[in-house]
């Protein structure tokens, strides 16, 4: 009788183990096919903005090139933001030269000024050893694309947002007004809004479905 039992206890626990190991596949399935598609979507994605800045003449290695194509699609990614976009500010701010540097000195593929710089390091998990590592289009694009993010859910208008971007937020007021006519339009927006419309036309939508 206690044999018996013995065995019943150990058939119901090789049971219990075999549900558990199916169910476990079950759900493990979906999330690693949405992990490959995830990845599939990246490495096609990167591919094409290596493609694209190369179209470019970009002056860079393609070492460099491939660092900047998947720093633009990570940082895009991880604050919701069109890629395209950040591409659109990347080639009105610096032409895309990872060593530009402005009158007012501003560093890099997306102009970021070292005080900046230090302030997105105090508030964030980005580290800024000196002013050099700016040139880097990492660290670049990582500040960059993260006050970008701060700027459009300050101002809730990516118009706005990349006014913002350009004067300072301090000289740009507030809008959250779908009006043309209440939409900022000066240069550097038309700039950034031409070049992403061109941009749009040859690299892939972020958001559409394969």
């Amino acid at each position: 009788m206690k044999y018996a039992m013995r065995s019943l206890v150990k058939i119901k626990g090789v049971v219990a183990v075999s549900v558990f190991l199916v169910l476990s596949l079950v759900i493990a399935l979906p999330v690693t096919k949405a992990a490959e598609e995830d990845n599939d979507r990246k490495e096609l994605i990167t591919t094409k903005i290596f493609e694209y800045l190369k179209d470019k003449k970009v002056n860079a290695s393609e070492e460099k090139l491939r660092t900047i194509a998947s720093s633009v699609y990570e940082e895009s990614q991880r604050y919701d933001i069109d890629y395209r976009l950040v591409l659109a500010v990347m080639k009105v701010e610096s032409n895309f030269r990872h060593n530009a540097l402005s009158r007012k000195g501003a560093r890099g593929l997306l102009q970021v000024k070292p005080s900046l710089a230090r302030y997105i390091s105090k508030t964030s998990d980005i580290p800024v050893k000196n002013s050099k590592c700016l040139y880097e289009p990492e660290k670049n694009i990582k500040i960059g694309v993260n006050y970008l993010s701060r700027l459009i859910e300050r101002f809730e208008n990516v118009y706005t947002a990349l006014h913002a971007y350009n004067a300072g937020p301090r000289k740009v007021k507030r809008n959250t007004s779908d009006d043309e006519d209440e939409i900022p339009n000066n240069r550097f927006t038309r700039k950034v809004m031409k070049e992403y419309q061109q941009i749009a036309d040859i690299l892939p939508d972020p958001t559409a479905e394969e």
